[in-house]
This record gives C-alpha cells, sequence and structure tokens, in this order.
C-alpha cells in the first residue's frame, strides 16, 4: 500500500511550531556540488579531517539511499543563534575569543531533540526516516540551498538574504513524499564583493567558493586534534575556539536576527570570550565544569589550552609568562609544545635559553621538535 502524501506546507508549519526560523523540502538527490566537493577533497584541502574522504562517506554523498533506502525527501531547517555582544569584550587580547555559534549551549543537542520531534510528526507518513545535525555523509548546505533557504557564498557558508548566515542547519532524510517542492535558491548574491576573501587572517580562501582547511582558524582551533603549523600561529590574534571573521564582514550579516532561543545566548562574557588567564590554569576538572552542555567540551581541554598558548603568544601581555612557564610541565604534549612557541613570543631570548636548559629533560619527540625549532 502505498504512503501518504507529505504535505509542504504542514511540514513548514509542524517546523515552525518547533521553533525552527527556516524550513524547506526538496528531493534527496545528490547535491549539485558533488563533483566540485570531490576536487576538493583530492587537492587535500579536508586536512587531516580523513573521515571527510572515507570511501563509504563518498558513497552516501553520491547516493543518499545508501544512508537511507528508498529515500525520497530532504526537509532542511535553520535556527539562528546571532547575538549581541559587547565588540570590545571580544577584541580584547587578554581574552580568548570563542566563535559565536559555540556561546550557548551545544546546538548539535538543541537542534537533534527538535528534529526528533518534527520526524514523530511524520512517522505516519514514512516508513523511515533519518535525522542529522552536523553528522551525516551529506552535502547539507547544497541541499540546503536546493531547498530554498538560501545561497552558499563565497565565504562557502550558507547566507539568507534576510538574515544573514547565523543559523544552524539539520536534515531529516525521510521515505516519503511530499506534495510539493520549495524552489531552489539561486546560485550566488555575492555579486563582486570579495570581503571574506580579503578579511581571512590566514588567506584560507585560495578562490571564490573554495576554503583551504590547512589555512583556517576554525579548523586548526577545534577540529586540527595535532600541532598549528608555526607559519599561521602569529595570524590567529585571539581566537581560542572557532573563527567568525569571514561571517562577521559579509554585508548580508546586517540582517542577522538576534536569536530567540535562551539556551543559545551566553549566560555571561565568559562564555563569548573568557580570559586567557583562565584558560592558561584550566585542569580537566575544571574544563568540565566551566563548558558542561557546550559545544567547546567536545574538543577536549588540551586542545583549548593548546589554543590559548597561541592567543596568549599573541597578546603581547608579559603577565601571560608564570603561566607558559608552569604548562612546561603539563601533561599533554601538545601544551607543552604550544606553551613555548608561546613563551618564546612574549620573553624572545629567556625564553630560548630556558627551553635549552629543559631540553635534554624532556621526553617527547615531538615536544623536543618543537622547542628546537623555537631556539
Amino acid at each position: 500500500m502505498s504512503q501518504p502524501l507529505l504535505r509542504r506546507a504542514w511540514i513548514h508549519e509542524q517546523a515552525r511550531r518547533l521553533g525552527f526560523n527556516l524550513v524547506g523540502v526538496t528531493a534527496a538527490r545528490p547535491a549539485p556540488t558533488l563533483a566540485a566537493y570531490e576536487r576538493w577533497i583530492e587537492q587535500g584541502m579536508h586536512a587531516e579531517m580523513g573521515y571527510l574522504a572515507r570511501p563509504d562517506r563518498l558513497a552516501r554523498r553520491r547516493d543518499l539511499s545508501i544512508i537511507l533506502p528508498h529515500v525520497r525527501t530532504l526537509i532542511v531547517v535553520g535556527l539562528d543563534y546571532s547575538c549581541l555582544v559587547d565588540e570590545a569584550v571580544l577584541r580584547d587580547p587578554l581574552r580568548g575569543r570563542i566563535a559565536a555559534y559555540a556561546w550557548g549551549l551545544d546546538y548539535h543537542d538543541i537542534m537533534q531533540a527538535r528534529l526528533e520531534r518534527l520526524a514523530d510528526a511524520l512517522a505516519l507518513h514514512a516508513q523511515a526516516q533519518r535525522v542529522y545535525v552536523d553528522t551525516g555523509a551529506i552535502l547539507e548546505r547544497a541541499h540546503a540551498q536546493q531547498a530554498g533557504l538560501g545561497f552558499v557564498g563565497k565565504n562557502t557558508l550558507l547566507i539568507h538574504p534576510r538574515r544573514g548566515s547565523s543559523f544552524f542547519i539539520g536534515e531529516i532524510l525521510t521515505t516519503a513524499d511530499c506534495d510539493a517542492h520549495d524552489a531552489p535558491h539561486q546560485s550566488t548574491m555575492c555579486g563582486t564583493c570579495t570581503r571574506c576573501l580579503r578579511a581571512c587572517p590566514t588567506n584560507a580562501f585560495p578562490a571564490p567558493h573554495v576554503l583551504d582547511a590547512r589555512r583556517c582558524i576554525s579548523y586548526h582551533t577545534i577540529e586540527n586534534k595535532g600541532w598549528i603549523d608555526t607559519s599561521l600561529r602569529a595570524d590567529f590574534g585571539n581566537w581560542v575556539y572557532g573563527c567568525d571573521v569571514c561571517q562577521d564582514v559579509c554585508p548580508w550579516q546586517r540582517f542577522a536576527p538576534a536569536t530567540a532561543e535562551p539556551a543559545l545566548r551566553p549566560a555571561e562574557a565568559w562564555r563569548c570570550a573568557p580570559p586567557l588567564a583562565d584558560l592558561l590554569t584550566l585542569d580537566e576538572a575544571q574544563f568540565r565544569a566551566r563548558f558542561a552542555g557546550s559545544a567547546i567540551l567536545r574538543t577536549g581541554r588540551s586542545r583549548l589550552v593548546r589554543n590559548a598558548c597561541v592567543a596568549a603568544g599573541n597578546s603581547g601581555a608579559r603577565e601571560f609568562i608564570p603561566p607558559l612557564l608552569g604548562l612546561l610541565e603539563d601533561d599533554s604534549p601538545l601544551v607543552r609544545g604550544h606553551a613555548a612557541w608561546g613563551l618564546v613570543r612574549l620573553w624572545g631570548d629567556e625564553a630560548r635559553a630556558l627551553l635549552a636548559a629543559r631540553l635534554p629533560d624532556e621526553a617527547d619527540e615531538q615536544v623536543r621538535a618543537a622547542w628546537s625549532e623555537l631556539l
């Protein structure tokens, strides 16, 4: 027996009732940008994010029915997260700046719960469905453009012409058919503007619509599990988790509305830009307590403190010398190596002399190599 058709208007109504700010419906076909994505992978621009290039995941992007057999429809939703915060706080070199999407509670949990409620409402119409929030092997921004949620800008972000790009994306794949689909958004509305490309501190855009993760601050401060390229560190400024530069300079961002979701708003300035002195002295228990319920928790204490060491080195503030000295004894090799870089930036030859004296006692080969490079 055939399944009853989903009604597009009903899907929009249900998604809005759940608090989603954007919703669109499209056919479950391969993304039109699939070939460009595969070229991006071939060129190694995904850096160390090997999961993006796994053959099984590439196969799923080419054929959504591998994810969900007999899939027919893709429902895409958006949830605003923009908040107004004093720029002086964010730019303070004594603070570690966090990307705006992580100021509140973990969006994965918020979006997932709402999408599952929407999926439950669809259950009468579909034999099967799959919910994704940043976890599925699909090109979600390209699919969102096909569902009419906006266009992909030169900074590779999905941009809505009346809402900017400060919104999360989630999807439901379903085996149900729909009575109508939303019209795809036009391919681009960037025109001749190149503000995002020119503003990137590390020149991570080799061309419009192409991001080289190997040079991206957001990649290095979140996804990179290892050592940050020494040639890039000085350009990181005070970013310790993510980066909003290419988003903030976009002219469409002036239309971004403030989120109506209390859980996505920062409870205090500490959630947006914590003092570097606090980050440099975090132990594991303090890290888990401070960032409980936040997306930052997924990165782990060692990587966040690693990033804080780089930001401290960029601050020019000698007050960070004592905590950086203490981190030369940290259990994490990543932290010891990056603390040394920060020390040399702030303390110069005195730091080098100290590292030279400590070098024979350092057991980790990578740390020894990092310290030797600084001498």
